[in-house]
């Protein structure tokens, strides 16, 4: 009996000693990390300063593979379809993990139950600027402002469904004011017409109007996030005013479902040692980011909330689907 049941005895201590055999030797061969967007963009300078350090700690190439269109969804949806043994991961953001599936009518992917979350990488801060004629300095004045003339405040996006949109979107629930929404191509335009009059207002990452926030062409009214932005420490979060306002916009690290525990904890120890790295954290600080990182039970459960919510502020601004 004892020889009947040695070679059952042997496979079964073979098969659960594979993830911890595969942990012991990971990595063995080059790292693809894919970025659902074009290179130039701000993702892409944040993943390639990374995949160069993960590099030269992990002792194998981490190669940098653009998958840009639809939103995100081309290099999203390729990344689900890879196995799951941590050589393939990609950064992915509040759009391809939290948004995008509420915007598809027929999803190739889903955003919590095909991945494997291993960090937050950063915020995008985004933050809500006026053209100096409008008269309110403060959110309240604005808010009060936007009470008394609801047929004269808009507010300008980089499109619809954009988070930039949906901190609107959620302005508009929080505040009870009918704030118009005017989608734009990008957010460029929509920043170039606040400065010229065409419109009041425009949600923003902070990094492209910092200058003429700077230069006080804009005047900012508050950031979206939970925490004031250091470089700007004298303008207030929309929180300080109305209670429970928070819209994070994020970037954030993900392998394919399935990946062994002991390689994404691996793989969340490289990013963020690469991400709080002297050099790199800097060279992000200076493009509008902040570092900020996660252990992947806490990124995980910070992604689902956002899921949710971007599943509601959607639902309510009557956004269609794709």
């Amino acid at each position: 009996m004892i020889k009947l049941f040695a070679p059952l005895l042997v496979a079964l201590v073979s098969w659960a000693s594979t993830p911890l055999v595969l942990a012991q030797d990971y990595p063995n061969k080059a790292l693809r990390l894919v970025v659902a967007y074009p290179p130039g963009a701000s993702s892409d300078a944040l993943a390639r300063s990374v995949a160069q350090k993960m590099a030269q700690s992990m002792g194998q190439p981490v190669v940098v593979d653009n998958r840009a269109g639809a939103s995100g969804n081309i290099g999203t949806e390729h990344v689900a379809k890879q196995a799951g043994d941590g050589y393939t991961f990609m950064l992915g953001t509040d759009a391809t993990h939290a948004a995008n599936m509420h915007l598809t009518a027929t999803p190739s992917f889903h955003p919590i139950r095909d991945f494997t979350p291993l960090t937050l990488a950063a915020l995008n801060p985004i933050v809500l600027v006026v053209n100096p004629a409008v008269p309110a300095r403060t959110l309240r004045e604005l808010v009060d402002y936007g009470r008394a003339n609801p047929d004269k405040i808009a507010y300008g996006s980089s499109g619809s469904g954009s988070p930039h949109h949906l901190a609107g979107e959620l302005l508009r629930q929080v505040s009870g004011v009918p704030f118009l929404h005017v989608p734009y191509k990008g957010g460029a335009q929509a920043v170039t017409d606040v400065l010229g009059g065409q419109i009041p207002m425009v949600f923003s990452s902070l990094i492209t109007v910092l200058p003429h926030i700077r230069s006080g062409k804009l005047r900012a009214i508050a950031v979206t996030q939970a925490t004031r932005y250091a470089g700007l420490p004298e303008v207030p979060t929309f929180a300080e005013t109305l209670p429970g306002f928070e819209m994070n916009s994020w970037l954030g690290f993900f392998a394919p479902a399935g990946v062994p525990e002991a390689i994404a904890r691996r793989l969340n120890e490289e990013l963020v040692k690469a991400l709080r790295d002297p050099e790199v954290q800097p060279k992000l600080d200076a493009g509008g980011l902040i570092v900020a990182t996660l252990s992947p039970a806490d990124f995980a459960a910070m992604v689902r909330k956002e899921y949710e919510q971007r599943g509601r502020l959607i639902s309510a601004a009557g956004v269609k689907l794709q």
